[in-house]
């Protein structure tokens, strides 16, 4: 009987967020079907490095396990991506996994992503619609231009977009490119357009649209296949007419 394929995995390990990074090294069984998720659950079941040696188990985020939740993101083979839809017969071994470099490390393959949420509540993130119940409906959105907006709403806030960006660091105040794409979906959103006007003087601020470098690589990486690029270049637009209309004062702020 010939010998059972093998899995060899080089996983970045950090104990704590002021520790050093290391790496340790893994073998496991290979298992048809088998993804990035359910070999560090095998890793977690049997903690024991290619050397024998008992270790600690992998930590890592995960929740949905369908590409739905953005909680597993980390780097496989040097490319940024969600370890729940990464199949191990399409990845080249020995197959290396590191968290998002954009992130504080908390352990091993976990990062802190506050840097997202603290982002979203920049661009007010939301729809303010409350206390308007005795208003009744509010008004409705022509269906092809609801098609679109649902394009953008697939952002999972995963971080991937982020960590492909180069103009995202730990020395730039950047927002990142899913935050140009959310103030897009936010002001085109009927009611979300009361607070457009503030959203991109956000976007106009420090660390907004005038940092992207335009380099492409978040709609390349995006696992939802949002229109990130389509997004920057239409925020663009609309803050360039913002920035006309505080020129010229407030006869001229109104759409």
């Amino acid at each position: 009987m010939s010998e059972q394929k093998k899995v060899t995995f080089i996983i970045t390990r950090q104990q704590t967020a002021d520790s050093q990074p290391y790496e340790e090294k893994f073998v496991l069984d290979y298992r048809p079907n088998m993804n990035v998720i359910s070999a560090l659950m095998e890793i977690r079941r049997n903690p024991v490095n290619a050397e024998g040696k008992k270790t600690t188990p992998v930590a890592w985020d995960m929740n949905c396990l369908e590409e739905v939740c953005g909680a597993c993101s980390m780097v496989i083979n040097g490319k940024p991506q969600q370890s729940c839809t990464a199949l191990i017969d399409k990845l080249q071994q020995p197959i290396r996994l590191a968290p998002m470099a954009t992130f504080p490390v908390v352990r091993d393959l976990i990062v802190d992503r506050s840097r997202m949420f603290d982002s979203l509540k920049r661009i007010k993130a939301w729809i303010p619609i409350d206390g308007t119940y005795d208003l009744g409906p509010g008004p409705r959105m022509p269906e092809r231009k609801r098609q679109w907006a649902y394009e953008l709403s697939k952002c999972m806030t995963c971080g991937v977009c982020l960590e492909a960006c180069p103009n995202v660091n730990s020395k730039s105040n950047f927002i990142g490119p899913a935050f140009l794409s959310l103030v897009r979906l936010y002001n085109a959103h009927p009611t979300g357009a009361m607070n457009k006007d503030e959203r991109l003087e956000t976007l106009m601020d420090e660390g907004g649209i005038a940092d992207c470098g335009n380099s492409q690589n978040c709609v390349q990486v995006c696992p939802k296949g949002i229109p990130l690029t389509t997004s920057i270049a239409a925020m663009n637009r609309a803050t360039n007419i913002q920035m006309f209309k505080n020129f010229f004062g407030s006869d001229h702020m109104v759409d």
